[in-house]
């Protein structure tokens, strides 16, 4: 776009925010009941003072372009900063607070996130917990459908992930290393050992979450991915790998931090082999956490550090 003007208003911001979530104009426009022509004319006007192109428009509705999804990082920040000044000068309620977080399949990751909504102080919220694959998770991020994922790396998928987050904008953030564990039912023979070996393993069913059309074992959400099983069922959901865990006596190797609230029947032993599991966040390499998911991480780190286990940065 050749035309820059000077000055962008709140409101253009926080239409924006609204139109990139919900990738329509008229939707947004229902939703902050604005006529669609004052959304859409807001909208390019927002695209003139910037000179960049935000939106890609079609039929089917809008996309943000990559300079938009930078943008957006930033509007919600301002807007974010606005709504604190409003309410501690103005004496208005707090808004609707926004967060998505996407992540793999960690009991931690969904207990830090039911910690964050009760600590909440808003009459009003609206959150999004998008526990999916590792190739979905740096795409919610990369696109800002969440504004920061969960997972591992090791020694193994290292060099993988990093490319792939530094070709999407985005950066690892270490939060610890645990060492690895199988979950297990507790009737499994396997729940009351100190320690267990892969030869343990070797006639039990092996749990694995699916990676769909991005099956690389590099994207496998367990270390070993590479080691080959006699029995070996992929699931897409963490309900379902741990049913199987109690009818098939099944295993699947993870961090070891389990929640007995949200997981009662579930244990974890520690795996005896050299391999370790480095857990981080991952977020837009320009664009600053929101306040909401600063503490969302800060909850995570209460949750990891009940486990004793050390924290990283």
């Amino acid at each position: 776009m050749a035309v820059r003007r000077s000055g962008i208003t709140l409101q253009q911001l926080q239409y924006f925010i609204e139109v990139a979530a919900e990738g329509s104009i008229s939707a947004a426009s229902d939703l902050l009941y604005v006529a669609q022509p004052t959304m859409s004319a807001a909208m390019k006007d927002l695209e003139a003072r910037v000179g960049r192109d935000l939106l890609v428009r079609s039929a089917r509705g809008v996309t943000l372009t990559t300079d938009g999804v930078e943008f957006l990082g930033y509007a919600r920040q301002v807007v974010e900063q606005a709504e604190l000044l409003e309410q501690r000068y103005l004496g208005r309620p707090p808004s609707r607070r926004l967060l998505g977080v996407s992540t793999q399949h960690y009991s931690f990751a969904v207990d830090a996130f039911v910690r964050m909504v009760r600590s909440t102080g808003a009459p009003e919220y609206e959150f999004s917990l998008r526990e999916t694959r590792t190739w979905d998770i740096i795409e919610d991020v990369r696109t800002l459908r969440s504004e920061l994922g969960i997972l591992f790396r090791n020694d193994f998928n290292r060099n993988v992930i990093d490319k792939l987050l530094r070709d999407s904008g985005l950066a690892f953030h270490p939060l610890f290393v645990a060492q690895p564990h199988i979950f297990v039912a507790r009737r499994n023979p396997l729940a009351s050992r100190a320690r267990a070996t892969l030869d343990d393993l070797a006639d039990l069913p092996r749990l694995t979450f699916d990676q769909g059309a991005n099956n690389s074992f590099y994207f496998a959400e367990e270390i070993l991915s590479t080691l080959s099983s006699k029995q070996e069922i992929r699931v897409s959901d963490r309900a379902t790998i741990f049913n199987l865990m109690i009818g098939l006596d099944g295993y699947t190797i993870s961090t070891g931090i389990i929640s007995d609230d949200l997981d009662p029947e579930i244990v974890a032993v520690p795996l005896d082999v050299d391999e370790r599991i480095e857990i981080g966040w991952i977020g837009r390499t320009a664009v600053p956490l929101t306040e909401q998911a600063q503490r969302y991480l800060d909850e995570v780190r209460a949750v990891v550090g009940g486990f004793g286990i050390g924290l990283l940065g």
